[in-house]
Formats: structure tokens, C-alpha cells, sequence
């Protein structure tokens, strides 16, 4: 079996949503993980905005506002009047609820509620145009199965022996459909599982059910070389190893969320990137596979910020750098990249929301120094320390661009130039023609 992800684009009109359901109609076994239709989330996180100011009217303009498209939609999604009348009482029966809603008291609770309407519509026009075509499909609602603990991480075990009960109550079926990103908390909450939303349903799934392949479909012909959105003649990388994925993910390609193919990862199974634009296309597979002496990928991360704390105590000191790494654990505020020498630490972060207390706190232990606006390059592929001159063909691509810091050796499989962020695009094409022989 395999499980297939559709994100938003791929549902955003009637027409999408028909080209979908063609595209999954094999003839063979599968759960299909579908998002809300484009547009539909940043709406209802309008909607909890204006709720949180009190502002129950204009929530209410929103919502009346999202009912008339979706009704539009309904007309064009379906040829039989009884499949069209099912869809509205549910459409309509969703937004009598969601202006009920807004007639309560703002809950961080109640917006995620409010939220997880997105995928629950989604699901439910696209399961009624799957039996209006005769299709052999049904609804597994994700809320049944889905769950996460205490701490927001999913809770594997509930959800494989949940998910695993559903499916042997209901076979036969060749299509299961189900919701991405909603789940359920430990306090049988309506909540979501954040980092990569629908993928990460889409992982946990294939994990708990040992799928054959995962299978995330977005508007783009898999992760490209290099950013397509400034860099010429970019070109999908057809195989990356899972850790050469997280680290692209992290480090700026924007087709996944680092964590959420984690799942599939330590369960061994294969991830692929197709598009639904060219489903023939054979897009990028991702496995436990590593090939050896093969550049994949270069990303890049913007609005980092560079702090260097320098102090004669840190000569033959022990405990410095510990106490330099626990003043951004107190703030909660993740590093990217640390270099050190016998009398400083240069470091950067992605998230500079606590910068200034942060900073008083570092000024304890020595001078500091802040770059803004820089950017964090990043090539992935075989790095291996056996691999005689990577490091130094990866360089001569920076030899016109000035350099704050160089990290290399934590990984194996990525090498970070942390550089101004003026300088992001020269970088980006001069490592494209020296690595992979490509014009800007």
C-alpha cells in the first residue's frame, strides 16, 4: 500500500480537485492525505485573529465571505444533484459551526478548532466526487487515530494500533481517504502537529502502516539543485539520502519541513516529490540510500543573525562555551552554525525574538559583536573527510564573495558558508557553475 499527500494547490479549485482524484484512480490500494484547499487556511487563521481582538463581526464578514466561494465551488465540483446537496449540508453545516465559534470566548484552543476546518471540508468534497464517480473510497476521519502526547510530539504507538483497527474494520476499499496536519491531543482535544503539517501526517502514516512508498505531490517537480527562484536552469535531484533532505529542509528548500519525513525515515520507507502538474515526471526519491562522491544540492537560509563573543577567559578555560550554549537554552533560541578559536565563539541564529536579553546576558562573559541581515549558504551531498578536494572545489566558488564563517565536520553531508545577505544570489550562481557546470 502506499500513502499519496496532496497540498493545497494541488485541491485549490473544483478542476484540481477532479484532476486529483483522476490521477489516484488505479485501481490500487491506497490512503491519500489531502490539505485544505489554497487559500482556505490563511482565511480561518483570519478568522481566530479577529476573534482573539473580540472582533466578532469582521470574523463573521470572513467567514460569509468563504461560504460564497466554497458554494461556487460545489456547483462546479458536481454533475449529480444528490452528491451536490450532500456537499453543501456539510459545507453549510461547517460554517453555521464555525460562526458559532466566534461567538465564544477566544482559546488558543478554540483557533486550532477553528483551524482544522480547512482539511475536514477538503476531505469531504473530495470523498463525495470520488463515490459520485463510483470509486471505491471512504472517509477515515484523521481525528480518529491521530494523536499526540503531552509534549506535542505524535504518539507513534496510539496511532499505528488506532489506524491499524480502522483499516481492518473497513476492506476492501482503494481508496482511504484521510485529513493532514489535525489531530487530537491527550486531553481529546481538536490540536495540529505543526512542524510540515500534511507531510507529517502523510510520514506517520506510511510509517505506522509499513507503506510501500510515501508519496508527497506538490506544484514542483521535486527538490531542484539550487533555488530555482533565483538561479537559471536549476534541476530536480532524482535520489537524496534522508539526511541529505533534513539538511536541505532545514537549511531553506521549502518543499519540506526537516522533521516530518523523520517518520518514514526510521521506519525504511522511501519518500518520493512528484508533481501534480507533471505526474509523469519522475520527481525526487528519498531513502536510507547513500551515493558516494555526489554534490546533490545548495540551499540557503535568510534572516539569520551572527553573534561573536570574544573574552580572554575562554583561554584554557573549561565551562565557557557551556555556559555561552545555556544562555540560549534559557531564551529557548536554537544555533545554526558555531565556530570557535582560543579567545572567542562566533555563532548564528535564525530567531533573534529574544536577541536582547540574550546579549546582556553574553556581555557578561566577554565583548560582543552582532552582524544582522546575513544569510547561511549551505551544499549538501558526500562530504566524507576520504574525499580528497571537495571541500576546496566548493570554496573556489566563494573566492569573489567575503565570508563570515565556515562550518565543516559536523556533518557528512553539508558544508555552511554563513555571508551577507547581499551577497546571497552571487553565491548561489557561482556554486551552480562550479559544481554543477550550470549558467546563471
Amino acid at each position: 500500500m502506499k500513502v499519496l499527500k496532496f497540498g493545497g494547490t494541488s485541491v485549490g479549485s473544483p478542476q484540481r480537485m477532479k484532476e486529483v482524484s483522476a490521477l489516484i484512480n488505479d485501481g490500487k490500494q491506497k490512503i491519500v492525505v489531502l490539505s485544505a484547499m489554497s487559500g482556505t487556511t490563511n482565511a480561518l487563521v483570519e478568522i481566530a485573529s479577529y476573534l482573539k481582538k473580540n472582533n466578532r463581526e469582521a470574523a463573521n464578514v470572513c467567514i460569509n465571505r468563504l461560504r460564497h466561494i466554497y458554494k461556487e465551488h460545489v456547483g462546479n465540483l458536481h454533475a449529480k444533484p444528490e452528491f451536490a446537496e450532500r456537499t453543501m449540508q456539510f459545507l453549510l453545516g461547517t460554517f453555521d459551526n464555525l460562526l458559532t465559534m466566534v461567538s465564544r470566548e477566544y482559546t488558543p484552543e478554540l483557533e486550532k478548532e477553528i483551524l482544522a476546518q480547512g482539511e475536514l471540508m477538503s476531505t469531504n468534497m473530495v470523498i463525495a466526487y470520488l463515490q459520485e464517480q463510483g470509486i471505491k473510497a471512504t472517509l477515515i476521519p484523521a481525528l480518529d487515530y491521530m494523536m499526540i502526547d503531552e509534549n506535542g510530539e505524535p504518539d507513534l504507538h496510539y496511532i499505528k494500533e488506532h489506524l491499524k483497527d480502522i483499516l481492518k474494520k473497513q476492506p476492501g476499499y482503494e481508496i482511504y481517504l484521510t485529513q493532514g496536519f489535525i489531530t487530537r491531543n491527550r486531553k481529546g482535544e481538536i490540536d495540529n502537529l505543526q512542524r510540515g503539517g500534511s507531510d507529517y501526517t502523510a510520514c506517520l502514516i506510511g510509517a505506522a502502516v509499513g507503506a510501500e512508498e510515501i508519496q508527497i505531490w506538490t506544484d514542483i517537480d521535486g527538490m531542484h539543485n539550487n533555488d530555482p527562484r533565483i538561479v537559471e536552469h536549476t534541476t530536480p535531484v532524482r535520489q537524496l539520502n534522508f539526511e541529505e533532505a533534513a539538511e536541505l529542509a532545514y537549511f531553506g528548500a521549502k518543499i519540506l519541513h526537516p522533521t516530518c519525513i523523520q517518520p518514514a525515515r526510521y521506519a525504511g520507507v522511501p519518500v518520493r516529490l512528484l508533481n501534480t502538474m507533471d505526474p509523469q515526471a519522475p520527481g525526487t526519491l528519498i531513502n536510507n540510500e547513500m551515493r558516494r562522491g555526489t554534490i546533490k544540492a545548495v540551499a540557503a537560509k535568510d534572516n539569520i543573525t551572527a553573534i561573536k563573543i570574544v573574552s580572554s577567559r575562554m583561554l584554557l578555560a573549561t565551562g565557557f562555551l557551556r555556559k555561552v550554549f545555556e544562555i540560549f537554552e534559557t531564551y529557548n533560541t536554537s544555533i545554526d552554525m558555531v565556530t570557535t578559536s582560543e579567545v572567542g565563539v562566533s555563532l548564528s541564529i535564525d530567531n533573534k525574538s529574544r536577541i536582547v536579553p540574550i546579549l546582556e546576558e553574553l556581555k557578561k562573559y566577554g565583548a560582543v559583536e552582532v552582524d544582522e541581515d546575513m544569510c547561511i549558504v549551505c551544499v549538501v551531498g558526500d562530504l566524507t573527510g576520504e574525499r580528497i578536494g571537495v571541500a576546496s572545489e566548493i570554496i573556489e566558488a566563494f573566492k569573489e564573495i567575503p565570508v563570515r564563517m565556515i562550518s565543516y565536520g559536523g556533518s557528512e553531508h553539508n558544508i555552511s558558508f554563513l555571508i551577507s545577505k547581499d551577497d546571497k544570489k552571487a553565491a548561489l550562481c557561482a556554486l551552480s557553475r562550479q559544481l554543477f557546470g550550470e549558467k546563471e
